[in-house]
């Protein structure tokens, strides 16, 4: 009988179940609501939890306070997709409960999972029943009734597993859309398989990783600039992360300000990580570590970077990374401007229309890859702005991007655009000659006034809203509801363009997909204007992968 657990044991448990929800990730893609190619709740759990276990790997003691504050950053910065940022909170309730504990009782996880949950559940505005945050609720609940009788934790989780599966069987009695599509909830089952997984790490029967080829998240470098380097007043890009409970982030970022410039500095519970131009690496190391320990440092020489991209000018991606830092280095000396634009996007097309809008970072990421809670982060930290707009485009991101601003010392604004058209139209109303709060108001009533469709393929069959879906089939999504189901992609579309306009709507605006041709797309635009005679039509090319139109109604 295991009445304890120590630092080492929680370790092997979080690895084990991790490695349980990265073999089964696929398996939770396909638990999608909509039949669509790019179910991806299994992908932003893998992901978020891969970037757990890099941290974790970094400390290498078994103290269960550090183990757990190592899977909290980890996962914290990690964090894609809703169900990602809500894991994320989960194991951060679960490591402040497990702090300064040197052993743990099942009442003791009992207390952390209640603690995961409720974290959980206050970081989402409006938490929807049906879904993960259900499966923790009950299961905490659960675990908290049985945890006194129950000692022996190898029972106790035996149990609680049993009850997370009945939970997970019960979300689609309390959402509509999982009953309707007969499945269950995507972020509950990933969620079961965690717990699975450490179970049998308990058990003896620890759970290896089967495949780590798909869970490679996606690692941005930024090399030197294309300007001169007599232009570059602070020679090192000096970056580190500082684990203290001496000072906190305000402390630290006012010492570092004598030092350089590019400052950015972001703190949460014990940890700081800096960002800072210098010409004294050494110096700032040491003054950082008056507080605490460095957990991860790097120092660049951006004259050499520069030096070396010069040499190496045969490079495809050269020019694009090379702008990036070219960006990050204008900022010294000059004062910010007003207004700094961050959005994400999928397709080469998309990306040039926003940067035609003036957007200043474009972040590629949509449904099939979610960006990171860090990658907003990093964008951020890239601009020389008093306040920055941020546009996810969609549902799935939103929680990443309000996860950044709240971890950010800047001031951001988190539009919640659900999707291109949205971000479109906000931009377009946007001013730059007024405030920032005024600007939000004014994009937030301009995103109420589209409509929005997709067209793409079904990868199951399935009947929703009253349609009927074969596998194969394209089908028509708008304004969140399946619309309409059938072999060919000009008559989807046009059904959906027909269900999505009212006497109204004075403009169709289409972007056309990766897998479109112009004189496909040109076509289309001919018979709409056919069909349509009082309303416009445009056509452009946006380069979306999976997707072969988007659409804009208004």
């Amino acid at each position: 009988m295991i009445q304890y657990i120590d630092g080492k044991a929680l370790r092997d448990m979080f690895i084990s179940g991790a490695n349980n929800l990265q073999n089964h990730k696929d398996i939770v893609d396909k638990l999608n609501v909509f039949p669509v190619p790019d179910g991806d709740t299994g992908t932003n759990m893998s992901l978020t939890i891969s970037h757990a276990m890099k941290e974790l790997k970094k400390n290498e003691d078994n103290n269960i306070t550090n183990i757990g504050k190592a899977l909290s950053k980890g996962s914290l910065m990690g964090a894609r997709g809703n169900s990602g940022v809500i894991l994320s909170q989960i194991i951060r309730g679960i490591a402040k409960s497990i702090e300064n504990k040197d052993k743990l009782s099942s009442v003791d996880l009992a207390k952390a999972l209640k603690n995961g949950s409720d974290t959980a559940y206050k970081a989402v505005i409006k938490p929807i029943e049906g879904t993960i945050l259900t499966v923790i609720r009950e299961s905490a609940e659960y675990a908290l009734k049985i945890a006194p009788k129950e000692k022996n934790i190898e029972k106790f989780m035996s149990l609680l597993i049993k009850e997370a599966n009945a939970s997970l069987e019960r979300t689609p009695n309390l959402l509509k859309n999982l009953k309707d599509a007969g499945v269950v909830d995507s972020g509950g089952k990933g969620l079961v398989y965690m717990f699975e997984g450490m179970y049998k790490s308990l058990v003896g029967d620890f759970v290896e990783k089967q495949d780590s080829s798909s869970d490679n998240t996606k690692e941005t470098s930024i090399p030197g600039s294309e300007i001169s380097t007599e232009d570059i007043k602070f020679q090192y890009c000096t970056e580190f992360i500082l684990e203290t409970n001496k000072t906190d982030d305000a402390h630290i970022r006012d010492i570092m300000l004598k030092y350089g410039d590019s400052l950015a500095v972001v703190g949460d519970d014990g940890i700081i990580k800096v960002h800072v131009h210098t010409n004294e690496p050494g110096t700032v190391l040491q003054e950082a570590l008056q507080f605490g320990q460095l957990v991860t440092t790097k120092i660049e020489n951006m004259k050499l970077q520069h030096e070396n991209i010069i040499l190496e000018t045969n490079k495809n991606d050269a020019e694009n990374t090379n702008s990036n830092e070219n960006k990050d280095i204008e900022k010294k000396n000059t004062e910010p401007k007003e207004f700094g634009i961050i959005a994400t996007s999928m397709g080469k097309g998309l990306a040039e229309i926003f940067k035609d809008f003036n957007v200043d970072d474009v972040i590629e990421g949509g449904q099939t890859m979610n960006p990171s809670t860090e990658d907003f982060l990093n964008s951020i930290e890239k601009l020389n702005a008093k306040n920055i707009l941020i546009f996810p485009n969609n549902s799935n991101i939103i929680m990443a991007a309000n996860q950044a601003k709240e971890l950010s010392d800047k001031n951001i604004i988190v539009i919640p655009t659900k999707n291109i058209p949205q971000a479109l139209t906000a931009l377009m109303n946007f001013n730059p000659d007024i405030s920032a709060k005024e600007n939000e108001q004014i994009m937030n009533e301009a995103i109420t006034s589209v409509k929005s469709g997709q067209v793409t393929f079904a990868v199951r069959d399935t009947i929703m809203n009253d349609v009927e879906v074969k596998e194969g089939h394209i089908i028509g999504i708008g304004e969140g509801k399946l619309i309409a189901s059938g072999e060919s992609v000009e008559e989807i579309t046009t059904e959906l363009i027909n269900k999505l306009i009212d006497e109204e709507t004075s403009i169709i605006t289409l972007f056309y997909g990766e897998d479109i041709t112009k004189e496909q797309a040109d076509d289309i635009r001919t018979k709409l204007e056919e069909k349509f005679k009082d309303i416009d039509v445009e056509v452009y090319y946006g380069g979306q992968p999976l997707y072969y139109y988007l659409i804009s109604v208004e």
